[in-house]
């Protein structure tokens, strides 16, 4: 019961937030120019802020234990390449299948994981989770860049491909928090003694969460699920069925007896939670169909409530929580 409570608190402020969004839309306050302005702002702004002080905030990196992250990276690049296949399956539209390759790899780790780890296993899960975010939210955004690219309009280039990578918000944004983390032992100067800017990076990051879901919930449209059902089907049964069964599953046949309750707890947040929220902007940013990631995020959102409870039932009745 604790732990269905806890998906609940979890994943409902995401979905009363995303239809309080729809509510002001319908009276007036939002419109789809402003959304898409909105969108632009977090994307290059707000989420990048929140980013760099996820990574800023991560105490030290010399107690590492990288095994847990190994299996992390290579399971969601494992994700990612059968997402290919599927995705030509599943829909013939061309700008819709690079937003389905996200549902298959891209989870809202930066939003729900950390706190979803906290939840799970207290402080050792919040660390462990801390330090999985400054490489997976990394892979995430290079992998979605790429599978965006792959199915923009046109031949696909290799360094336009490269460049967009590069100039992602939010890859420049964790590879400065963690170029910051690396040169801490070497200086005594911190960001934080700086206290102006450091509250302004931290107004910036307290954007980004609410302004993502009320605009997430401007553009969401009823009369777009009939149009968007084969694609919304097949995406949430990606988020919410194969990446749990493949990611978690494989972890705990293979390294139960490795890793601890702490790593479950982070490979939880990455394996069970819905598609992130940047997914539209970045979809919108990419010509890819933003509607499309507009209804998996709170599709997924809306099961994934189901999949964290499933999954965190299991692991803890196996002992691990």
């Amino acid at each position: 019961m604790d732990s269905l409570i806890f998906a609940l608190n979890a994943v409902l402020p995401i979905v009363l937030t995303v239809g309080l969004g729809y509510i002001l839309k319908r009276i007036g306050f939002m419109n789809e120019s402003f959304a898409k302005m909105a969108n632009k702002l977090c994307f290059r702004a707000f989420l990048p802020c929140m980013l760099f002080l996820n990574v800023y905030k991560i105490e030290a990196v010399s107690s590492i234990e990288p095994s847990y992250i190994i299996y992390t990276v290579i399971a969601v690049l494992v994700l990612f390449f059968i997402a290919f296949p599927v995705v030509t399956i599943a829909t013939k539209h061309k700008e819709r299948r690079g937003v389905l390759c996200q549902a298959a790899f891209r989870s809202n780790y930066a939003l729900i994981g950390i706190p979803l780890a906290e939840a799970l296993f207290g402080d050792e899960g919040v660390a462990a989770a801390s330090v999985l975010s400054a490489v997976v939210i990394v892979l995430f955004n290079i992998l979605a860049v790429i599978c965006l690219s792959v199915y923009r309009e046109g031949k696909p280039s290799l360094k336009k491909i490269f460049l967009d990578i590069l100039k992602n918000p939010l890859i420049i944004s964790i590879a400065l928090g963690i170029a910051v983390l690396l040169v801490r032992p070497l200086v005594s100067f911190r960001i934080s003694d700086i206290t102006s800017v450091y509250k302004v990076l931290g107004y910036m990051s307290n954007l980004a969460t609410p302004l993502a879901l009320l605009v997430l919930g401007a553009q969401f449209e009823f009369s777009t699920v009939r149009e968007l059902r084969r694609e919304i089907i097949w995406g949430v049964a990606m988020r919410c069925l194969m990446v749990p069964v493949l990611g978690l599953g494989t972890a705990y046949i293979l390294f139960k007896n490795e890793f601890t309750g702490a790593h479950f707890a982070a490979l939880t947040a990455v394996f069970t939670t819905p598609l992130a929220v940047s997914s539209v902007a970045m979809a919108q940013e990419m010509d890819g169909d933003a509607r499309l990631a507009g209804q998996l995020v709170i599709w997924t959102t809306l099961i994934s409530a189901l999949t964290t409870f499933v999954a965190s039932f299991l692991l803890k009745t196996a002992g691990l929580f």
